[in-house]
């Protein structure tokens, strides 16, 4: 009789406990990301594109009860996926670009992003992202408040930071403002967004070159000599003037460094140049440059001048050719200095 009560009792059990229910896809990767949600974690959910937000927003509506037999078959399935998972790459050309962006040359980089923004049918947004802030920033200036502040929500916190922090108060002011505006912007509006900016972006693609060619012709006349310099601007000034001039003030030389470096970059600066070098600099700059000489030896250590105004004294002049190349290698460490953002040179008078 008990061994009865005991197997209807199984049976029982047995019908209360449903199978796992048949999910779709879809349906199965909405379960994870429901699950995902419920402990906080955030599934990146905004690298997708638009459609596909979409279409897991509707597989999501469409579960209704979950029962533990279905929540579980769907962990077992995903998880086992993830066991045999190694690696993931890249989703398209956009997003391998974005990766390999800081380890590869400019010129590769520039023609693998128009062969991107050419055929790479990917999210737009996914393309915008990206793309360097600094080719991104002036689309905040010429386009709506409303679409800036799209365009800012669509991008890495730390992008959007960046991009909002390099613009001016008032028009930072606006952006933001405008972003409590964008809440009932529908999923095909920001689409539409999306390829209307990456269509400005494609119209206006990155220069070949990043300085101008005024700055160009004036670092390349930095590192002749000063009789050569001379011819080459006479030249310039002959066929045109007006870019003559540019170029002479975008020069800067040896005898520029009183004027153009802060004096408390001296000691910055002198510690980039060989000692042999720059004794040989100051030796020459005494007699074609001697407010130079003056401007670094007053901010340099005593005794460090002294020192180095006795060897140039002993040296006396050099060569024309070595006391150029001496004191155009005081010029090239500024310069460098001057890339890598540790000195700002003041800006040329006019």
């Amino acid at each position: 009789m008990q061994m009865e009560i005991d197997s209807a009792e199984r049976g029982r059990e047995a019908r209360l406990v449903e199978p796992p229910a048949r999910l779709s896809s879809r349906q199965k990767a909405a379960v994870v990301v429901r699950l995902l949600l419920s402990q906080d974690v955030s599934p990146g959910l905004d690298r997708l594109s638009p459609e596909m937000q979409a279409d897991l927003a509707r597989a999501m509506a469409s579960l209704g009860p979950i029962s533990r037999a279905t929540l579980s078959e769907v962990v077992r399935e995903f998880t086992q996926r993830l066991d045999g998972l190694a690696l993931t790459a890249p989703n398209g050309l956009a997003a391998a670009l974005a990766l390999l962006e800081p380890h590869i040359s400019p010129i590769a980089r520039a023609g693998l992003r128009a062969e991107a923004e050419a055929g790479d049918p990917a999210d737009p947004w996914t393309r915008l992202a990206a793309l360097e802030a600094e080719r991104l920033r002036p689309l905040l200036m010429t386009e709506s408040a409303e679409v800036a502040a799209i365009l800012l929500s669509k991008l890495a916190v730390a992008k959007a930071a960046s991009l909002l922090a390099g613009l001016p108060e008032g028009r930072a002011q606006v952006i933001a403002h405008a972003v409590s505006l964008t809440a009932t912007v529908t999923p095909a509006m920001v689409e539409r967004i999306g390829t209307h900016l990456l269509g400005q972006m494609q119209a206006d693609p990155d220069p070949a070159f990043r300085a101008s060619p005024v700055d160009r012709v004036g670092a390349i006349l930095n590192s002749v000599g000063s009789a050569l310099r001379e011819t080459l601007l006479g030249g310039l000034a002959a066929r045109d003037a007006g870019f003559a001039d540019d170029v002479r003030r975008a020069i800067f030389t040896f005898q520029h460094i009183p004027k153009r470096v802060e004096p408390t970059d001296v000691p910055r600066i002198l510690r980039r140049v060989d000692p042999d070098m720059l004794t040989r600099a100051i030796a020459a700059g005494l007699e074609e440059a001697p407010l130079t000489v003056e401007f670094l030896l007053e901010n340099m250590s005593k005794r460090l001048a002294d020192q180095i105004r006795d060897e140039a004294e002993t040296m006396g002049k050099p060569r024309t050719e070595d006391g150029e190349a001496a004191m155009a290698e005081v010029v090239t460490a500024i310069r460098a200095l001057e890339e890598e953002g540790e000195v700002r040179l003041i800006a040329p008078e006019d």
